[in-house]
């Protein structure tokens, strides 16, 4: 059942561009979801796709929907009897399975990212309410979120009564929202998904290739379908028509949520509630700081995203140990809010500072998760490793709120740092004696930015002058403002 101690809230804002969504709890900022008009989100739409080329070696396929880059899918996602039969060893060869140049109907899983097409996989899946439905499947599958064994047993034959009255073939898997739903509703919504896949397939047989299919809900109209639960308290929406069209949407789906639909007409921006754009915004941030003086690192890279603690300012009142201790408690709640409100996924490895009691690092490792219970995102945590690494995994379907919002810095590439003034005067003195040997001339000009001047001119004035003297020519000066630090030009003259 829901727990009574969370209260929570959902602000959606809405400019021409861009909608947002803020799920809180406690007044406390958990998940961000932004979706832009130029940038939408595919995950969950279907396409007629062409297979434009098959990869035996990694028993995959590349698939034309439409996109700028073809989509991926792998021989675990393409329907060949019973899938959850077949270990990874067993799958059949790929060109057993498809061929160059032949249709199929696809579903987007996970969204592109950074220079990879999107995944996809032919085992559709069609969501409402409380339901979601498997075509090609088959089974009844309860939430794992519902832990009451009687409820999932009442779930499960109203749900197999229905499609023995029905005679439908498919797979059905009961959502956690649907913990406490009567038999009215689960039917209303098996209906709603029979008739969706009819349109659905008759469209595939009558549109041409490359072509979206079904395109999934709005983003406001997607947190009315997946993220408002019992505990939701009330749904602020500070647009007038996206009010109307959300309305209208639980009128007919939710009538239980309408009542929690909120218009928000205040001329403060609804953002700044709760502090949500400066969290957004510290959420960007490589170090996030701990309420006890400590503080935590993380670093996103392409492979896995690393997390360090460090107790920085605080020292305790008792012993290193238990400092260590408080500190390693606080991170861990902490570090579980921030991966699901930057969305990090993939491999994640966090460094907890070393404790020598096994209690404290069992602890630990306890209220991390605890903390991680509460994420929509399915992810697995491992025991402490030998060197006292947190191993943990989180499943990603979407770009990081990082990927999303920013952009690699033109001055360092997105390396994190550039070179220092010392080192670019260093490079100005083997260029100069480089242009020097290979061209005859009277006067080198040095055009660089303001510090690397200033140092030339200080700290290394009696290095330049030796290059003077050196190379025999005479050396000027000139500060380029445009200039990044680490850039610089050498003119002869």
């Amino acid at each position: 059942m829901s727990d009574e101690s969370n209260k929570e809230e959902i602000l959606i804002n809405v400019t021409p561009s861009e909608v947002r969504a803020a799920l809180l709890e406690n007044g406390v900022l958990q998940e961000i979801f932004i979706e832009r008009a130029a940038r939408r989100g595919l995950i969950s739409n279907i396409y007629k796709g062409r297979v434009s080329r098959v990869l035996p070696g990694m028993q995959a396929a590349f698939i034309d929907i439409g996109l700028e880059r073809t989509a991926f899918l792998h021989a675990s996602d393409i329907a060949h009897g019973n899938r959850y039969e077949l270990a990874e060893n067993e799958l059949p060869n790929i060109r057993e399975l498809l061929r160059e140049g032949s249709d199929l109907l696809v579903q987007v899983v996970k969204d592109p990212m950074g220079n990879k097409g999107a995944r996809l996989t032919t085992f559709v899946t069609l969501p409402s309410r409380h339901l979601v439905l498997l075509p090609k499947g088959s089974g009844v599958g309860i939430s794992a979120r519902i832990d009451d064994e009687l409820e999932r047993e009442r779930l499960r034959s109203l749900v197999e009564t229905l499609l023995a009255q029905h005679q439908l073939e498919c797979g059905v898997i009961v959502r956690t929202v649907a913990e406490g739903a009567d038999n009215d509703a689960l039917a209303a919504d098996l209906k709603y998904l029979t008739r969706l896949w009819e349109v659905v397939q008759a469209r595939c047989s009558k549109e041409p290739v490359k072509t979206l299919i079904h395109e999934d809900l709005s983003l406001p109209l997607r947190v009315l379908r997946d993220l408002v639960t019992s505990d939701v308290e009330q749904i602020l929406v500070d647009s007038k028509p996206d009010f109307a069209a959300m309305n209208e949407f639980a009128a007919i789906f939710l009538p239980e949520v309408a009542p929690r639909l909120v218009a928000y007409e205040r001329r403060r921006p609804i953002f700044d509630l709760h502090g949500i754009e400066d969290e957004i915004q510290k959420a960007t941030d490589r170090n996030i700081s701990l309420k006890s003086g400590g503080y935590v690192v993380f670093d996103q890279t392409e492979a896995m995203t690393t997390i360090d603690v460090n107790t920085g300012a605080f020292v305790g009142h008792r012993n290193l140990e238990d400092t260590i201790y408080r500190t390693n408690l606080e991170a861990a709640v902490a570090i579980a809010r921030q991966l699901r409100l930057r969305n990090l996924g993939g491999i994640i490895i966090v460094d907890f500072i070393d404790m020598d009691e096994v209690e404290h690092r069992d602890n630990v490792l306890k209220v991390l998760e605890e903390s991680m219970a509460r994420d929509h995102a399915r992810h697995q945590i491992l025991p402490v490793s030998p060197l006292g690494l947190v191993e943990m995994t989180r499943k990603r379907t979407r770009e990081s709120l990082q990927h999303i919002l920013c952009e690699d810095c033109p001055a360092c590439s997105g390396r994190g740092f550039i070179m220092t003034a010392e080192t670019v005067c260093f490079e100005v003195f083997r260029e100069v004696i480089r242009q020097a040997r290979q061209f005859d001339f009277e006067e080198a000009i040095v055009l660089a930015h303001q510090d690397v001047i200033e140092l030339l001119l200080d700290d290394q004035a009696r290095g330049l002058a030796d290059l003077e003297e050196q190379t025999g020519k005479s050396i000027r000066l000139q500060t380029e403002a445009l200039y990044l630090q680490d850039q610089f030009d050498v003119v002869l003259v």
